[in-house]
């Protein structure tokens, strides 16, 4: 090689390594960005991993947070914005979608926890209603943004109303990481164990 190319070279190695890396995560076929941005903040993908029922794939899931966390009571805490991304793997009626909801939630939330946010679940079942069906590929998000509240994505789109209280996110974190999770094999891997 002459100068000149060896020079190129070393021009063209020294710009390729300063391109940020975009890493993802792929889970049945669906990626996730190891890292987003949500209310300017930068969050991590915690973990993510398949719903399935019986033998049938419903959707792939990821749990984004500013910092990684492996406990239950870490990831509930934690102050900053959170997200969980769902990418359908198979189309469910809403109505499906949101008895599995409910169900998941009255499962991992006590009587007096719920009549606490019940006007908030009453506004996010409206949110099933609005959608006839979710999907194959449709991605609906759920995030929490401190100081504002939860807010429903469905392929970029807002769904319903902000829900205010943190309570209520957490309640719906626990669908997924509760004592009696939605999916026994998709809780630990929200929780980032390989």
């Amino acid at each position: 090689m002459n100068r000149r190319t060896t020079l190129r070279t070393l021009v063209a190695a020294a710009l390729l390594a300063a391109l940020p890396a975009f890493a993802n995560t792929e889970v049945a076929g669906v990626k996730f960005d190891d890292s987003i941005t949500l209310a300017g903040q930068p969050l991590k993908l915690n973990g993510a991993g398949v719903r399935t029922k019986v033998i049938f794939k419903v959707y792939a899931a990821g749990l984004y947070l500013s910092e990684k966390k492996t406990t239950v009571p870490d990831v509930l805490a934690v102050a900053g914005p959170r997200r969980v991304a769902i990418t359908m793997l198979r189309e469910v009626s809403s109505d499906d979608f949101g008895k599995a909801f409910m169900d998941g939630l009255n499962a991992n939330t006590d009587k007096n926890e719920r009549s606490k946010i019940l006007p908030q679940i009453m506004k996010f079942g409206e949110v099933f209603a609005q959608t006839p069906a979710l999907k194959k590929g449709d991605q609906l998000s759920l995030d929490w943004t401190p100081g504002e509240g939860t807010q429903c994505y469905l392929n970029g789109k807002k769904l319903g109303e902000l829900m205010p209280d943190q309570a209520f996110y957490n309640a719906v974190l626990r669908i997924w990481l509760g004592d009696k999770p939605v999916d026994s094999s998709l809780k630990p891997a929200l929780l980032g164990e390989k």
